[in-house]
């Protein structure tokens, strides 16, 4: 009777383990909230880089290539990437926070923060992950 007792307990035990969702600090945007559109703060659309404004400027351009959107205009002198997602126009502006740091804005052309949060978090993403690559020139 205790052994029934015991194993039944445990059975409940991982019935309801099993139901509760476990969320890191990372994770708490699901992938269809990345993907619908919805109002985006704007302190989602900036991040500061452990890097200069020049490697940032490159890693930019190579995120957003790497997501398959389509870049319309680069001006390198001002650090300036107008590309297109999703049939919206954005506007990536690079700039120097200090010697060692670079912060990346992405924003709408329009002004209207009404997109999907996934297309400023997927450059970021790539940055991060490429941050620390060294960066070849291919002829």
């Amino acid at each position: 009777m205790e052994r029934i007792l015991k194993y039944l307990f445990i059975v409940l035990f991982l019935f309801c383990g099993m139901n509760i969702p476990a969320y890191s600090a990372g994770e708490i945007m699901s992938l269809s909230t990345l993907i619908t559109a919805q109002n985006v703060p704007f302190e989602h659309c900036t991040k500061v880089f452990n890097t200069d404004n020049a490697s940032l400027f490159y890693l930019a351009i190579a995120a957003i290539n790497a997501n398959r959107f389509d870049i319309n205009e680069i001006q390198s002198e001002s650090g300036f990437i107008m590309f297109t997602a999703v049939n919206k126009l954005f506007i990536a502006n690079i700039s120097n926070v200090n010697t060692n740091q670079g912060m990346l804005k992405i924003t709408p052309a329009d002004g209207i923060y009404y997109f999907q949060p996934g297309i400023c978090l997927n450059i970021f993403k790539y940055i991060d992950l490429n941050l620390n690559k060294k960066q070849e020139v291919i002829f």
